[in-house]
């Protein structure tokens, strides 16, 4: 099994999922403001001097490599040789907060702002920096310029009240929220962050209403369902916040965040009465400026705006450098970024104690697995796996790997465990079947190959598997066809499931059938070189050698495997002799 760091982050992103339209009004939108894009990349007016350009030039070029240091030492250069760049600046700026240099970004971010008093983005900069370093006068002072200057700046008003929150004025922060929603009353975060805001004054009654609203723009959204939930245990109603968190469960039955939740209030009165106490001791429901940044950082990272999503979540972790949670998402967009070895940094960061834990090494294993290290990923698996024992999705991803570095030993002791741990579910069946096969124990595959389908009729890579092996073993060949018949009734346009009919005519002596069933495989699966090889015997046998040839040339471009590749050569030295005899 191989996991995406995408696909991890994916998960958690799901609360945010569908509940703000991205195109729509009230989104993140790139809106220009004095020629500079604000919600994306700024732009950088090119550099005056010969020297500011190449050093400038060498910056984009390294960072578009993912050498981040290298691009700092060039921005530092250009910014030396054109220091009335304010674009520049700004680059310099988000480079130092990416690598957790903030003092440095700050003094960048202000001259910044000096060259271009209407720069909205410098501002921002200059605001999300103050307030990470504490200085939350400046923070505010910057969100209202920056609000004064745009005035449907969603980001400046979403911080502004968090900040408001922070120092406990929320009234002051339900007005901008207000301000927000007057101006877009489809503001989704508007309304449930003044939720949020009055949760936190203790006004629950107030804090439902903002809920409700929010839940009117997007029923599903767990972003509010989570805090509709919290809601009812701090109102003591558990049965309410149970419905919630089953109803959450439905669409994301792995939510540890609602299981634990439901572990508390199924475990009786006083156990609830402890949980009220500890919620409101973490002020769970508190609105902060690294609590918005975060899910806006998250807002980034889902609609694939990955620089501005590290920036946010870096600038976070200035302010809280124990935020584990954040420090797990940044090392998931530095995985997009494919910058792996400032992902693992962050990942090995993630302490044991964190519910981040074992999903920071899942993350640093496939990471690993990709630069095909395969001892640093099973260590990172196995460690995982310690804390999760019996978790077939770690083990099935520990079997993928074994099985990349061809230790079938311990891939099929591993899937032999999966199996008896669950026996009845077919896809561990296929998976060891398919490893026995690998270790040329052809008889055991055939076995587990036909409980797969015993337990699943329907299991068609488990029909096409048999009844490919019998093809290629030249054996059972009416059996052999009526399997993967079977599998192409249920994938009717599987290129692989073609092959092995193909396959089945070949070994029949049924060329021109096999021919027909061959050349509709390549079409659908053009870039596997064992069906072009197929296609390639095919011709040879039915007299086509010059399409043979281009069929046994095109497989060796495609071919990876040693075996393959000389067999391959040996066939392409025979068809020459073959080819001499026919013209004679």
């Amino acid at each position: 099994m191989k996991i995406a760091g995408c696909l991890s982050l994916a998960v958690i992103t799901s609360v945010l999922v569908g509940c703000w339209n991205m195109h729509g009004p009230g989104a993140l939108q790139s809106v220009s403001i004095n020629g500079r894009p604000f919600g994306g990349t700024p732009t950088v007016d090119i550099p005056h001097s010969a020297y500011a350009m190449g050093a400038y030039l060498k910056a984009q070029i390294a960072a578009d490599n993912g050498q981040r240091a290298e691009a700092l030492k060039n921005y530092e250069s250009a910014v030396k040789y054109d220091p009335h760049n304010a674009g520049l600046r700004v680059q310099l700026a988000n480079l130092y907060i990416r690598a957790g240099r903030l003092k440095d970004a700050l003094p960048q971010a202000r001259a910044a702002e000096a060259l271009d008093p209407g720069y909205v983005g410098a501002r921002l900069l200059v605001a999300g920096i103050s307030s990470a370093l504490g200085d939350d006068a400046t923070a505010r002072r910057e969100y209202e310029k920056v609000i004064e200057l745009n005035p449907k700046s969603q980001e400046a008003y979403l911080f502004l009240g968090a900040t408001y929150a922070k120092q406990g004025d929320y009234g002051r922060a339900e007005q901008i929220f207000h301000r927000l929603i007057a101006l877009d009353r489809t503001s989704f975060l508007g309304y449930y962050y003044a939720g949020r805001v009055m949760v936190a004054a203790k006004n629950y009654s107030a804090a439902e209403g903002y809920y409700q609203k929010a839940l009117a723009l997007n029923p599903q959204s767990q972003l509010v369902l989570l805090d509709l939930a919290v809601l009812r245990e701090l109102q003591d109603r558990p049965k309410d916040a149970i419905d919630i968190y089953q109803k959450i469960l439905q669409t994301d039955a792995h939510n540890e965040t609602v299981r634990k939740r439901l572990a508390e209030l199924y475990g009786g009165d006083n156990k609830f009465r402890e949980a009220i106490a500890q919620l409101q001791r973490q002020e769970q429901l508190e609105t902060n400026p690294a609590d918005t940044r975060t899910k806006i950082g998250l807002l980034y990272f889902e609609r694939g705006d990955f620089e501005r999503a590290a920036t946010e979540f870096n600038l976070v972790l200035g302010a809280q450098p124990a935020n584990y949670r954040v420090r797990y998402y940044l090392g998931t967009v530095y995985t997009e970024l494919d910058e792996n070895d400032e992902a693992i940094d962050q990942f090995r960061q993630i302490p044991e104690t964190d519910d981040h834990y074992v999903e920071s090494r899942l993350q640093m294993a496939y990471l690993y697995d990709k630069r095909s290290e395969y001892d640093n990923a099973l260590a990172n698996l196995k460690d995982a796996l310690r804390r999760k024992p019996g978790d077939t999705e770690i083990m099935g991803f520990m079997v993928g790997v074994y099985q990349e570095k061809k230790d079938y030993t311990n891939a099929i002791a591993l899937a032999q465990k999966m199996v008896q741990l669950q026996p009845r579910d077919d896809k561990f069946h296929f998976t060891l079947g398919a490893l026995y096969d690998e270790n040329h124990q052809k008889d055991l595959s055939a076995a587990e190959m036909r409980k797969a389908i015993e337990l699943n009729p329907s299991n068609a890579p488990a029909l096409n598997y048999l009844g490919y092996s019998y093809a290629e073993a030249g054996k059972h060949l009416d059996e052999a066809e009526r399997l993967i018949r079977r599998a192409l009734d249920i994938e009717p346009e599987d290129g692989f499931y073609i092959d092995s009919l193909g396959w089945v005519y070949y070994q029949r002596g049924q060329y021109q059938k096999a021919v027909d069933q061959l050349e509709r495989a390549v079409n659908l699966t053009s870039s596997d070189p064992t069906i072009t090889e197929h296609l390639g015997d095919a011709y040879v046998k039915i007299g086509k050698f010059r399409d043979a040839r281009q069929e046994y040339q095109d497989a060796l471009r495609k071919a990876q495997e040693p075996d393959q590749i000389h067999r391959l050569k040996h066939k392409l030295a025979e068809l020459g002799t073959g080819e001499e005899h026919a013209r004679h």
